[in-house]
């Protein structure tokens, strides 16, 4: 297939201001639309600024989708997702009326690359963000969930804490505190339920994508409705129609009986003419590690080249050069590496890298905290620690 051509978009320069150690939040309750709407009101300037300066956004994702070709695939996935998860749409039109920014603009956001890689028949490189971090240690005393947040240069300072009580008659009650990138849903980066679901997300980056199937944005916003490992596991499957796209997942559940299991779910889009993701899950148990990047390591789906594999196979190169987490400060250590000279663990040196980590989370599985970092984690302190409230565990000092 001969791949489309599309005229350049001029977008405007975001001004630098550095690295913000500021973390904006909003506690917010009600239907869908209501929180959508107050998240889009609240955080309209940051939303207005990052649609404005997000090149993926300008300088493909609209031209293509003013062509016949672009518009039938955002047409068909806007469909898939009607079928599946018209609350979270609405979420997303309220942001839209909120930011007073086109609906259209942010729907195109959340399909990432699937409009210019379907059109061209796979023949579209990887134009979103090419990092993310995470170690898993699960050692006696120490269960930690580490993450660094990586994304393109332009997303540092434009994203926030979204901490929603979703209430909408028909619809299933949610409670969940989520990272969010400007403009997106929450769900796609690292949270948690208070039905003790704690995970995060790492991109994978798949050759082929699929229209008319399901944006990876939607899946993980239905997990942080996830009641329990189960579901999570259906929720990821997907069954009926399947991911559009690849992700991975490192998610524990704190209200589980037993001992602690961490997993990693490794996600692919589903193949042609199946209705369903493919699915992997390793589970870390007692006494075990493990880490991800940006690389499937169990699932053999075919991967583009480029960045995003280059940066990953350097990533983990370091992550192994370090003797196996014991510790919290183990895992802090690792995710601040900037040993390689090129593509470093906690990705910022220069004031024009093309990737920076935009913050690092730690979850503490035994002391129930979420500390959040928005400079390197090894030589800073948490600017912000949530102590994570749980369905028939709830403090009066909660951030939900």
């Amino acid at each position: 297939m001969a791949t489309l051509e599309y005229p350049s978009v001029n977008i405007s320069e975001p001004k630098y201001i550095g690295r913000r150690n500021a973390i904006p939040v909003i506690y917010t309750r009600g239907t869908h639309y209501d929180i959508g709407f107050d998240i889009g009101r609240t955080f309209s300037g940051l939303i207005q600024e990052y649609v404005n300066v997000y090149r993926p956004l300008n300088e493909t994702y609209i031209p293509l989708y003013e062509t016949a070709a672009g518009k039938k695939i955002y047409e068909e996935t806007l469909r898939c997702v009607e079928q599946q998860f018209p609350g979270y749409l609405r979420e997303i039109q309220g942001t839209s009326d909120g930011a007073n920014v086109p609906f259209h603009k942010l729907f195109l956001m959340h399909l990432d690359d699937i409009v210019p890689n379907v059109a061209n028949g796979g023949a579209q490189g990887n134009e979103l963000p090419v990092g993310c971090s995470t170690i898993i240690c699960n050692q006696p005393g120490h269960q930690v969930l580490g993450h660094n947040e990586d994304a393109l240069s332009e997303t540092l300072n434009y994203w926030y804490l979204v901490s929603a009580h979703v209430l909408e008659p028909g619809c299933k009650e949610e409670k969940f505190t989520s990272l969010s990138y400007a403009g997106f849903l929450p769900g796609y980066t690292m949270g948690y339920n208070y039905h003790g679901l704690v995970y995060t997300i790492n991109t994978l980056s798949a050759a082929s994508l699929r229209s008319g199937k399901t944006p990876r944005y939607f899946i993980t916003r239905a997990l942080l409705a996830a009641d329990n490992y189960v579901q999570a596991q259906q929720i990821l499957r997907n069954d009926g129609i399947g991911a559009a796209e690849g992700f991975s997942v490192n998610m524990t559940f704190l209200t589980q009986e037993g001992d602690r299991m961490f997993h990693n779910a490794e996600i692919g889009p589903c193949e042609i003419d199946a209705n369903q993701s493919q699915l992997s899950i390793l589970t870390v148990s007692p006494g075990e590690n493990t880490f991800h990047c940006n690389k499937y390591l169990r699932l053999k789906v075919p991967e583009v080249d480029g960045l995003i594999i280059d940066s990953s196979v350097k990533r983990m190169e370091a992550i192994c050069k370090h003797p196996p987490a014991k510790s919290r400060q183990d895992v802090v250590n690792i995710l601040s590496d900037q040993t390689d000279d090129e593509y470093r663990v906690y990705q910022e040196i220069k004031k024009d890298d093309r990737v920076k980590t935009i913050a690092t989370g730690i979850f503490d599985c035994i002391e129930k905290t979420w500390s959040i970092y928005t400079d390197k984690p090894n030589s800073t302190e948490p600017i912000l620690v949530i102590p994570l409230q749980l369905h028939g565990h709830e403090t009066t000092d909660s951030p939900m």
